[in-house]
């Protein structure tokens, strides 16, 4: 397999500050989609395919065919668009194989008796350092916990798509307060991937704009990161980077599309089963403040 520089496109949904990536091997016109959005509304429930369309107009019309879907993780801010992507091109949806953890916290939250709790709602489960082939381009898979259980990033050729662990070196890093993150993990996970050459291309799932930045961005090196990163910069111990984290992590609030992003994706991308009349639900667990279970029967 080559080790050639990888063609990357990148589509930007600024609703949820979400970068999706159509990465592929130049020689053979294979090609692969990383993180796809699912544009949903939640004011109405309504759901549109038009941002995962745009990847596949491009992949049209460059000739290229896409083999697999590569999700870094279950996203807790927007739902996946896999679903239409294998639909349309017969492409395998792939995660860590630590997406067994995450389930298993969260089916019984959603009462998701219909996930399988194995991982078999994908098709793909990559194992940490596992590499399989784009074309001749080779991809390693690196698992990278600390945002969740079950981060992984991508390493093709000379770029690696880290998920969440990263943010632009203005921006800082990833929460890690979820249910099953862990602020130590998250600073060993980013340190293995600052070990990389420092020249190698790093490219990010998010982007806020950064106080004092007025573009988006998504693009970085390991380089830049190790010298400017605002969280994680050469010299930051983990003691202080998990003070720091954890300190920040208890002033941020939910995603806005936490609840039916997390119950989507845990099945990779497909929605619950339709109940009695036809209509598929997502479930809002309803809590009475200062208890810790959910009121029955709400949604």
């Amino acid at each position: 397999m080559s080790e050639s520089r990888p063609s990357i496109q990148a589509f930007f949904d600024e609703p949820t500050h979400t970068v999706s990536y159509l990465v592929a091997d130049p020689a053979t016109r294979r090609a692969a989609v990383i993180d796809p959005v699912l544009d949903y509304d939640a004011g109405s429930g309504e759901v549109d395919t038009s941002s995962v369309e745009a990847i596949m107009d491009a992949a049209e019309a460059g000739g290229l065919t896409i083999e697999r879907v590569l999700e870094t993780h279950v996203h807790a801010d927007h739902l996946s668009g896999a679903p239409f992507i294998k639909q349309r091109t017969g492409a395998l949806i792939g995660i860590g194989e630590h997406i067994r953890d995450v389930q298993r916290i969260f089916r019984p939250v959603f009462n998701a008796a219909d996930v399988k709790a194995d991982g078999g709602d994908f098709d793909c489960l990559y194992r940490d350092g596992e590499r399989f082939a784009i074309g001749v381009l080779e991809v390693e898979v690196l698992h990278v916990p600390g945002h969740t259980p079950a981060d992984v990033a991508y390493k093709i050729g000379d770029a690696v798509f880290v998920g969440d662990s990263l943010f632009m070196p203005d921006y800082g890093t990833a929460r890690a307060d979820f249910p099953g993150g862990d602020a130590h993990l998250l600073y060993r996970s980013i340190h293995r991937l600052l070990a990389l050459p420092p020249a190698t291309r790093l490219f990010m799932c998010h982007d806020y704009k950064a106080p004092g930045r007025d573009h988006y961005a998504w693009e970085s090196t390991v380089a830049a990161q190790r010298a400017t990163n605002k969280h994680i910069r050469d010299g930051i111990t983990e003691d202080a980077f998990v003070a720091m984290r954890d300190a920040r992590d208890a002033t941020l609030a939910a995603p806005a599309l936490l609840l039916p992003s997390i119950q989507v994706n845990i099945r990779a991308g497909r929605f619950p089963p339709a109940e009695s009349n036809g209509v598929r639900y997502l479930l809002i667990p309803v809590k009475t403040k200062g208890q810790s279970g959910a009121a029955p029967g709400k949604r």
